[in-house]
């Protein structure tokens, strides 16, 4: 029993190694490099749950979640907007995107961002 525990723990770790590796050395079906740290998003700005805290609708059907203490969100609540920032946890974040794409390729991006510019697009969102 001791060597069956033994052996299911092996076998667990080489599936993580295995999957990390994949993650990590494969490159991405696509075009999208979702490890980098600094991301440009347009889409649909609404307000989040806290004076500091909006929510970014992608056009690709992504959901972010948006912060800044140098960058006035407020006024661009529902317009549609460009945003430049920088990923929380990149490397994480990306492993997790990539990970989430290999189970389903329709998966939307979701994730942290810290906006160090942002644009309107339009008055609206679409």
């Amino acid at each position: 029993m001791k060597n069956l525990k033994i052996l299911f723990g092996l076998f667990v770790l080489v599936i993580f190694v295995l999957v990390i590796f994949v993650a990590t050395v494969t490159p991405a079906q696509d075009t999208k490099d979702t490890g980098k740290k600094t991301r440009t998003l347009t889409g649909c700005l609404t307000k989040g749950d806290d004076a500091k805290e909006f929510h970014l609708t992608a056009q690709d059907g992504g959901k972010w979640d948006l912060k800044s203490d140098s960058v006035k969100l407020a006024e661009h609540v529902g317009h549609t907007v460009k945003v430049v920032g920088v990923v929380e946890s990149a490397t994480a974040h990306g492993m997790k995107e990539d990970v989430k794409t290999a189970v389903d390729e329709d998966a939307k991006e979701t994730g942290d961002l810290t906006v160090t510019n942002v644009t309107m697009v339009s008055a609206s969102c679409k």
